[in-house]
């Protein structure tokens, strides 16, 4: 059986480390042959091809571009990730079974919109629609059309990678707090720097990492700038291992305004690196108040969580723990691979 995995990205992020995973885990299984698909990136293609999957760049994801991928390889099923590349897999999957596989609650898919009413033509085509996290789900303003073909599918992540990359960085590090992610609307950037000058009257010697790259690095960078945070905050770019960095900082810290199920999360708790984000999506359904991370939307209830988790070290070692007892729980490897494979029967 053959499987191409399509996507729409430049950048290797979430869902790109989503699909890397679900190709990791099929890799040994006889008569499986699973590749990726997306728009040119060195980039990706570095880390895709550095993790043994094979990588089909094509120009632009357009259906001219897919059609002829798909001519070409033949593959039994197309299973396409976020509703642009579920769309246009739509418009040329002909007779091959497509599966969509939806990374966050799109902003600009609950209500009225291009993207909500090209995505139906996606959901009419899919055979299956797998969802990673309630709210993604439900916040699709027509979910409920498809709510016989949708399944809610949690992320997963690969414990043994994660110890390994984390082996692999002899450095040590020194971060009150890291960011991770890309520097996108979504993300919200601004307010992590907003958040930070907060912190900062509070705790002169503040030490934040920014780890990510995007269309809005530039506004953040002058945003810190004129903040005085020049001394306080380090851009760091895109980083293949991020992992030592997360493990050796107090907390990991989100300011986004949607989400899916957030990988660096996962990351963080597996590591036992508290987390603290504003409650959106999937964050509500990963984060307990107070256990094992923080939830908040005010910003000084941020910044207070935050203070409390650097400044006190046995409230942070009691989250770490239950944040890292929370992730051995709840990441079922194993279930994740027969809610995929059911997929392709």
């Amino acid at each position: 059986m053959k499987v191409i995995h399509v996507l729409n990205s430049r950048e290797y992020t979430g869902a790109e480390k989503v699909v890397c995973q679900i190709i990791r885990d099929f890799q040994q299984d006889a008569g499986m042959e699973m590749v990726y698909c997306s728009p040119e990136s060195d980039n990706i293609h570095e880390m895709v091809e550095g993790q043994g999957v094979t990588y089909i760049p094509i120009p632009k994801l357009t259906p001219g571009n897919l059609k002829a991928v798909l001519r070409r390889e033949k593959p039994d099923f197309i299973h396409a990730h976020d509703m642009r590349a579920s769309f246009v897999s739509a418009l040329c999957c002909g007779k091959i079974p497509l599966i969509s596989h939806i990374h966050n609650n799109a902003y600009d898919a609950r209500g009225l919109s291009a993207k909500s009413v090209a995505y139906l033509l996606a959901g009419i085509r899919a055979k299956r629609i797998l969802w990673v996290s309630r709210s993604s789900y439900e916040g699709y303003l027509f979910h409920r059309l498809f709510a016989g073909k949708s399944r809610i599918l949690y992320n997963i992540i690969d414990a043994e990678q994660i110890r390994a990359m984390l082996a692999s960085d002899g450095k040590c590090y020194d971060f009150d707090l890291i960011y991770v992610g890309r520097l996108t609307y979504q993300k919200d950037p601004q307010r992590l720097m907003r958040l930070c000058a907060m912190l900062r009257d509070q705790k002169p010697d503040l030490k934040t990492a920014v780890v990510g790259a995007g269309e809005l690095e530039g506004e953040t960078r002058a945003l810190c700038e004129s903040l005085g945070l020049e001394k306080n905050v380090q851009f760091l770019g895109f980083q293949s291992n991020p992992i030592k960095m997360i493990h050796d900082s107090r907390a990991l810290v989100l300011t986004s305004r949607w989400e899916g199920t957030p990988m660096c999360a996962l990351e963080a708790m597996a590591l036992g690196t508290p987390v603290v984000s504003t409650p959106s999506d999937g964050m509500k359904d990963l984060i307990e108040n107070g256990v094992d991370g923080y939830l908040e939307e005010d910003d000084g209830a941020l910044a207070g969580a935050l203070l409390k988790i650097i400044r006190d070290d046995a409230h942070r070692e009691m989250l770490s723990r239950n944040a890292a007892e929370k992730f051995r729980r709840i990441n079922d490897v194993p279930a994740y691979k027969r809610a995929i494979a059911d997929c392709y029967r």
